[in-house]
């Protein structure tokens, strides 16, 4: 296997953390939404929990993003 081949196994093994975030956001409004319709009276409470929780998952699905990019055009 050549240095190239291994470099876009990496990046692509890397991206794959781009699809767990999705499947984490969705996660967590599906969460969210389950919970609001339980008890309609918590949900103003709990809205800024959703906020942070989205805001984490979305990080790292960007960091995985970033790797992979660097994987592909920085390291040689």
């Amino acid at each position: 296997m050549t240095d190239l081949g291994a470099m876009y196994i990496g990046a692509g093994l890397a991206a794959i953390g781009i699809g767990l975030a999705a499947l984490g956001v969705g996660n967590v409004f599906g969460s969210f939404l389950e919970g609001a319709l339980r008890n309609p009276g918590a949900a103003d409470g709990q809205q800024g929990r959703l906020f942070i929780g989205f805001a984490a998952s979305e990080l790292l699905g960007l960091i995985a993003f970033v790797v992979a990019i660097l994987i592909l055009f920085v390291v040689k």
